[in-house]
């Protein structure tokens, strides 16, 4: 059932005409049980997929938002099992939404990568994307991800010229992720009309939708992405509102949905009149 959850979102997606807005939120951050809160309402706040981090001490591609949000959960206790079991909660109650994860390969190879693959099929996650795992050592990952019926879902960015395309989309599946800007997360601003011929190039490269990520933080700036790709990724800025939430003794889980919902409504709209990508 994984990969198709992937599949049969985009499908519906494209069916109505418009992009998907992706969340991503760091897995027990700011703790396990404030972090399961916001999972269960993602969907329902207008997450069509979720990205779930998985927390790790040295994520290289993160800027300091997420590499704060990983230090957060790290702190609070969150493991790479008690991952498995955010997910497995939030399955319990959702049979609809993707849930991919996201984080570095250290961790995968420490529990062993056939046993982390199916540890993430069992607990209903449809997709991983490993930063730091390069296409070209990817192969005993992609074998057991495949046998667990798991998307390995790859980045391409704007330095990846034809010939790199090809090998970076080979093995992939569910969508590509366009990582937008050259640099870290949450650091530079996702400019539309410069990503979107990338974001055909990698599209008729791969065959898949192409969701972009990295330099999205405003509503605005979401919608001006999902006029030109099949998704928009929002993290930094989600995880910004938990740390301010948490500085502010204010309601986190109130403080995030309500975010995601202003973006989530940014997104949706953002065809309207429009009959192509």
């Amino acid at each position: 059932m994984s990969k198709a959850r992937i599949d049969a979102r985009f499908a519906a997606l494209k069916a109505e005409g418009r992009a998907a807005f992706v969340a991503y939120v760091m897995a027990g951050d700011p703790d396990a049980a404030t972090a399961a809160k916001i999972l269960e309402g993602l969907p329902a706040a207008g997450a069509d997929l979720i990205e779930l981090g998985f927390p790790f001490s040295d994520p290289m591609a993160e800027g300091p938002p997420i590499q704060r949000a990983a230090q957060r959960a790290l702190k609070a206790g969150m493991t790479l099992s008690g991952v498995f079991d955010l997910a497995r909660g939030f399955r319990a109650a959702d049979a609809t939404t993707p849930l991919i994860l996201m984080g570095y390969m250290n961790l995968i190879v420490t529990r062993g990568i056939e046993a982390f693959a199916r540890d993430a099929a069992d607990a209903g996650v449809d997709g991983v994307i490993v930063v730091d795992c390069p296409p070209e050592e990817a192969g005993p990952l992609a074998d057991a991800l495949d046998a667990a019926q798991v998307s390995l879902i790859r980045l391409a960015t704007p330095t990846s010229d034809d010939m790199r395309l090809k090998t970076i989309v080979r093995r992939t599946s569910g969508f590509v992720y366009y990582v937008s800007v050259a640099g870290v997360t949450g650091v530079k601003e996702a400019d539309a009309a410069e990503v979107a011929p990338h974001v055909a190039r990698v599209r008729a490269a791969s065959g898949l939708p192409v969701a972009v990520g990295f330099g999205i933080k405003t509503p605005e700036r979401a919608a001006a992405i999902a006029r030109v790709a099949d998704a928009a990724v929002v993290g930094s800025a989600l995880v910004d509102e938990i740390a301010e939430a948490v500085e502010m003794n204010e309601d986190v889980t109130q403080r995030v949905l309500s975010k995601v919902s202003s973006l989530a409504k940014a997104v949706r709209s953002a065809r309207v009149g429009q009959t192509t990508v």
